[in-house]
């Protein structure tokens, strides 16, 4: 008998009737990480598969990036391309609804505390080779070029998000980095917002403290925005632990595509390198950093010039950043608040130690 849960549970017959030798289903349980779509770990007589309920439901995008992981893929990235139904489609709408079937990939999400110098390097590499891989298969593919990416610099929902800066804007404005006085303006929100609250609780007392300190180092540091940058690649939009399988020491797949895009390529390295090597207390461990930089600068051929900005406009992000607290004092939603510590606490760390960051990305 099927099980199922008490969420929505997708329609499985419609969905499986479309491909060819899936078997039948046996259950249909949901895969609780990630915070923007709805993922489900399908069981069958044939066996197990991903099964991804694409909650935007973009149909032609959704199937450009999984005619992206297909050609990634026979370039020897590690992916999870879905799997082709009986028409030669990867994506099924029913309902209005987009999914996608992808193979199970039997593997554990890890952070940089469970990887060695060793595999930090290989971390660095291996986004070096998404970012080339990349520019090949969307610098020969017609209709998949630049004026169709998703340009967002936006991570929020992954845990990688900043909620306030502009992201890649089009055209001749290049990838604009945050208005401090907008940030200002939304400092104040929020605390009005936090204030307010009723039964405030030691979420609501670390979110007002780091409000009025992030609003201190913004007036002591207004002066160091930085200028648009002017070129971007093809980046994955989304590399961070959640987002990558190992098997054993070694990477399995890189999943979930949905902000495929362009931006300045080194910002994702950087960004990624944020999440992946944060500590709780909000340190970079830094001799990881190091590591992973390295390759990756030899991996793609930058020049530690471009890192350097690279580091300067992520922390200008992060340094104007409130995402979480926006999903949980403007949207009433509260499954980001376990970040919040640590994603608060690195934006001061950083600011702290800004030369000795730079220094770990570039040198």
């Amino acid at each position: 008998m099927l099980r199922s849960f008490a969420t929505a549970v997708p329609p499985l017959g419609a969905l499986l009737r479309r491909y060819d030798g899936p078997g039948e289903p046996l259950s249909c349980e949901p895969v609780t990480l990630g915070l923007l779509n709805r993922g489900y770990r399908l069981s069958t007589t044939e066996g197990a598969y991903f099964l991804k309920h694409h909650l935007d439901g973009d149909h032609r995008a959704i199937a450009r990036q999984h005619r992206v992981t297909q050609r990634l893929q026979s370039l020897g990235v590690p992916v999870a391309p879905p799997v082709t139904d009986a028409h030669g489609e990867t994506v099924a709408v029913i309902g209005g609804d987009c999914y996608a079937l992808h193979p199970w990939i039997d593997g554990r999400h890890r952070d940089g505390a469970h990887l060695s110098t060793l595999q930090c390097r290989r971390l660095g590499g291996l986004l070096g080779l998404v970012h080339t891989c990349l520019e090949q298969v969307m610098g020969r593919t017609e209709g998949d070029g630049p004026e169709n990416g998703s340009g967002s610099a936006t991570g929020a929902g992954s845990g990688n998000g900043s909620g306030n800066a502009t992201g890649a804007a089009a055209g001749t404005a290049g990838y604009a980095s945050a208005d401090p006085e907008d940030t200002f303006t939304l400092i104040d929100e929020l605390l009005a917002l936090v204030r307010a609250a009723r039964h405030r609780d030691s979420f609501d007392l670390l979110a007002e403290h780091r409000l009025l300190e992030r609003r201190t180092l913004l007036e002591l540091h207004a002066d160091s925005r930085p200028p648009p940058a002017v070129a971007g690649g093809w980046v994955h939009g989304d590399f961070h632990p959640l987002n990558l399988l190992y098997r054993g020491a070694e990477p399995a797949a890189i999943v979930d595509w949905d902000r495929l895009g362009v931006q300045p390529r080194a910002e994702e390295a950087v960004r990624a390198a944020a999440i992946f090597f944060v500590q709780p207390e909000g340190a970079l461990e830094l001799t990881k950093v190091r590591a992973y930089a390295r390759a990756y600068r030899h991996a793609v051929g930058a020049d530690t010039s471009e890192i350097a900005a690279a580091v300067h406009r992520v922390w200008w992000e992060r340094l104007n950043d409130f995402w979480i607290l926006r999903w949980r004092y403007q949207l009433n939603d509260r499954r980001a608040d376990p970040q919040f510590a640590a994603v608060s606490a690195l934006a001061v760390w950083w600011t702290r130690e800004y030369e000795a960051v730079r220094e770990a990305f570039a040198a």
